[in-house]
């Protein structure tokens, strides 16, 4: 079964993979780019061509969700699995069930460095980007229907996933929480992973140590500019790659967000940023 680890994108969900991935998929805790692999994406194309789905149908992609996540789930075993999409239900086809997930962590942001993350990972103005947030939009259009991510709004995106919490299967992650105290916050994780699959909690010491100490930002830094990272993207400009890991804790939409759209932002998700004290 699985445990989503779901987000908008840019909203810290590669963090929470990396300490994920090096607590549960090495042996010393010490973070490396090929651990985060263990962690899937979904929708996966491959997952639909093995079910023999016309994976450039977007309807009937969409009708098969649950049997792509039926036949992964035929294991047995408790797995994470990493998505942007909002918890949809399109024509009575849910994104997912009760009988394929075991529970959900929801990473969050403030959608206003979110905006600016996400503008310089996909190249487009701080304008173009705030109507993505604000109106709603997939990812992947081009690529064939089986890769689309239906992300939806930011708040949308949130909203959605709060659906776990009714029978007790959801811990919301706030990203700035997670980088101003990263041993308490993944400390939690950690309890609600234990928690969710009903065994004791043991903490492994040594390993809890070296996996937050090899997922620091600049250790992260470090580590792209030496080995690269397959989720970069390449300037359409240059040729070369983006870095993924740019600014992290110090993006800071105060300084580097227009006062106009910083308002936009701020009035068409009040009621979320409110409750997620971003307001």
């Amino acid at each position: 079964m699985f445990v989503w680890l779901a987000s908008y994108p840019k909203s810290g969900n590669t963090l929470t993979r990396s300490l994920l991935a090096a607590y549960f998929f090495s042996e010393d805790g010490y973070f490396n780019f090929n651990l985060i692999k263990n962690i899937k994406q979904f929708p996966n194309i491959e997952l639909f061509k093995k079910l023999g789905v016309d994976t450039k149908s977007e309807k009937e992609v969409i009708k098969n969700y649950i049997k792509a996540q039926e036949s992964v789930n035929k294991k047995k075993t408790i797995q994470f699995c990493k998505t942007h999409s909002y918890l949809f239900n399109i024509e009575n086809n849910p994104f997912t069930d009760l009988n394929n997930t075991l529970g959900a962590i929801y990473i969050v942001r403030d959608p206003r460095n979110v905006l600016l993350s996400a503008a310089h990972h996909n190249q487009k103005s701080h304008e173009k980007t705030m109507e993505d947030l604000i109106n709603g939009h997939v990812i992947g259009k081009n690529d064939g229907a089986a890769s689309i991510v239906y992300t939806g709004t930011w708040s949308g995106n949130f909203n959605s996933w709060k659906s776990f919490k009714s029978v007790n299967k959801y811990l919301l992650v706030k990203y700035e929480d997670l980088l101003e105290d990263k041993e308490k916050n993944f400390y939690e994780i950690l309890k609600f992973i234990h928690r969710l699959k009903k065994v004791d909690f043991v903490l492994d010491k040594k390993k809890f140590k070296n996996t937050l100490d090899s997922t620091d930002f600049k250790s992260m830094q470090k580590l792209e500019s030496e080995k690269g990272f397959d989720e970069s993207v390449i300037d359409k400009k240059s040729g070369k790659k983006i870095k993924f890991f740019h600014l992290g804790e110090k993006t800071d939409w105060k300084n580097s967000l227009d006062i106009g759209i910083q308002k936009k932002i701020q009035t068409a998700f009040e009621k979320e940023m409110i409750e997620l004290d971003y307001l």
